[in-house]
């Protein structure tokens, strides 16, 4: 290989894995509270919000259902009034941000609904209020489940990544 071929080939990667590291750290930001909320909210959770939790499951589910080329391009002018552009590795981040947002919250909630209910119920009998229940035992309990979830997400959003370079977003899918 040539050292300028060695050069663009460097660039592109450390560019993706920017756009993966900062969306991947977003999403997660996002997703997280959203999937602890989904997975708390449903009719007789902790804390019972079945309207507020059936609203936002619609709306994850349309995003994740989204094909990512398609959403991509559908928001274009929110990555613009965003980023002020709508190419670049900045730019792209924005559309990596959305897709991983749900995917994670999906995530999280199937983790958090795999912890077994007696510990939840035992946390509560000894007097644990819901956020302590959360912060010292869902979370805790469901953490191998999530960790392993966002090990699929950096996987997944490094696909995407490259994706979204080929229509102008840099990284390993600008290289060619």
């Amino acid at each position: 290989m040539s050292p300028e071929l060695l050069r663009l080939v460097w660039t592109a990667t450390l560019d993706s894995l920017y756009m993966v590291a900062v969306s991947g750290l977003l999403g997660t930001l996002f997703g997280a509270p959203l999937g602890i909320f989904l997975a708390t909210s449903g009719k007789g959770e902790l804390f019972a919000a079945p309207i507020a939790n059936r609203v936002l499951g619609l709306v994850v589910n349309a995003t994740r259902s989204t094909p990512f080329i398609i959403l991509v391009v559908a928001i274009i002018p929110f990555t613009r009034a965003i980023v002020g552009t709508s190419i670049g590795t900045s730019a792209a981040i924005v559309p990596l941000t959305i897709a991983a947002t749900p995917f994670i919250a999906r995530i999280i909630e199937a983790a958090i609904r795999e912890v077994d209910h007696g510990l939840i119920e035992a946390s509560l009998a000894m007097g644990a209020t819901p956020l302590q229940v959360v912060r010292k035992v869902l979370v805790p309990e469901a953490l191998p489940g999530i960790t392993l979830g966002l090990t699929l997400t950096a996987v997944t959003l490094l696909a995407n990544s490259a994706m979204v370079g080929a229509v102008g977003g840099g990284g390993l899918g600008d290289l060619g």
